[in-house]
Parts: C-alpha cells; structure tokens; sequence
C-alpha cells in the first residue's frame, strides 16, 4: 500500500520546528512517502490582519501547485495533509481545488481553514492562541464533525512556557497524529 504525507507549514513555523518535525519522523518511520511544502514570500506583520492572512494563504497555496504540480495523487492509496496555522487553509483549498479524497491534521488552524476542511479531519488548538479565536475553532470543528483537541493555556506553537508539560502535551498530540495515521482507508 502506497502512502503519502504532505506537509504544509505556517508563516513562520516551518518543517523543522516541533509538530511539523515530529510528525515527519513518525509517519516515515510507519512507511509513508513524506513531501514538504515549503513556501515563503510573505508580507511581514500578519498577525491581526485578515487581508494579509488571505495573501498569504493565496501566496501559499500557489507555491504549494507548483511545489506539488508533478505529483501523481492516483498513485497512492492513502492521502494525508498535515497544516500548520495558514497551512491548515492551504492543505484544505488545494485538497478541495483538487478534489482528493485525502484526510487532514489541522495543527492550530485558522478561521478560514474551516471553509475548505475536510470531515476526515483531526485539529488541534491551543486555548491561548492569538491567532484563532477558540469560539471560532470549536465552532467549525463542531459545524464539519471534526475531532478537537485542545491544550489548554497553550500558544499558536501548542505550548504554554512550561517545557516539562509541553513536551508530555507533544507526546500526546504524536500519540493522536499516529493513531489517525494508522487508521486506513478513511481518505
């Protein structure tokens, strides 16, 4: 069985960075094919701006084809989307622009994400997020049925400034992204 794992991160929350990393190493060691999705260009100061969200997401989501554009999604037989904050709208619009059957972890999404988000979802949010209102994260999650866990007091990166407890958070956010990763034929 063929397997794929895309990864999608955020402004400036790459693939080397705690979610994105872990999740690539898990997934690879479980036999999925890993492709990054890195991108850039981004206008500074987006945080707040809901118009420069939407550049950057557009921004994103046009590397993320060109990025992907020679990739032959009939070849898999699992699809999986992995987005950080502003990836989490780019996974889901190029998913739904492409019509895959794909499942998607949603690490911190954002509002927007929930307008493209596929029901074969798994999110994740922290409760002191500046980026995303919590009311507004619950809310999508629940209107689309998707699975919500959340970390409380933690910022848009999951953590809370405690490394101790961040770290036992990680680990249980790994156990759910392998959990979800090992449950085939959903896509």
């Amino acid at each position: 069985m063929r397997k794929i794992a895309c990864l999608f991160p955020g402004v400036g929350y790459t693939c080397d960075k705690p979610l994105l990393y872990y999740s690539w190493k898990l997934l690879k060691g479980l036999g999925w094919e890993i492709i990054p999705v890195p991108y850039s260009g981004f206008p500074d100061k987006v945080k707040g701006d809901r118009e420069k969200m939407r550049q950057c997401a557009q921004t994103a989501l046009e590397q993320a084809e060109e990025i992907l554009r020679e990739t032959d999604w009939s070849a898999y037989d699992e699809i999986l989307f992995i987005g950080k904050s502003v990836g989490t709208v780019v996974c889901a619009a190029y998913a739904k622009r492409r019509g895959l059957r794909c499942r998607q972890i949603l690490f911190t999404p954002v509002e927007d994400t929930f307008r493209f988000a596929s029901r074969q979802s798994v999110a994740f949010h922290g409760t002191a997020d500046p980026w995303a209102d919590t009311k507004a994260i619950e809310e999508g999650c629940r209107r689309l049925d998707i699975p919500l866990y959340e970390t409380e007091g933690a910022n848009h990166s999951l953590e809370t400034g405690d490394v101790d407890q961040d770290i036992k958070e990680l680990r249980k956010i790994m156990k759910t992204v392998r959990e979800f990763a090992e449950k085939e034929g959903r896509s």
